[in-house]
């Protein structure tokens, strides 16, 4: 399968730009960390930590979560959508921002 085939299947429309690897680089440590603070909430619950504790700790994973949102975001904005805009596409790429904006909301 060649690459470009790769990139598309994946998404709804068929970009044909790939993610930024500066944010995909950025995203997969951030992820890993996440994984690490998962791992240690989990020993946290398992040992009976403190409750503010494991409670600050899920709030820490929280904003991490956010930070990948908003990465995935600035990513989709500046690649995909441009793409769409430039194409002639822009009723497309319009539902596509209020489709995201809709998600954001309900954080």
């Amino acid at each position: 399968m060649n690459n470009l085939h790769r990139l598309t299947q994946n998404t709804p429309w068929g970009y044909h730009i790939a993610m930024k690897k500066l944010v995909k680089e950025k995203i997969e440590r951030r992820l890993k960390t996440i994984e690490g603070q998962i791992r240690g909430l989990e020993k946290m619950v398992h040992h009976e930590a403190y409750c503010i504790d494991i409670i600050t700790q899920t709030s820490a994973v929280r904003q991490a979560l956010s930070a990948v949102e908003d990465a995935m975001l600035e990513n989709h904005l500046s690649t995909h959508v441009v793409e769409q805009m430039k194409g002639g596409s822009q009723a497309k790429a319009i539902r596509e921002i209020l489709s995201v904006y809709k998600v954001s909301k309900k954080k």
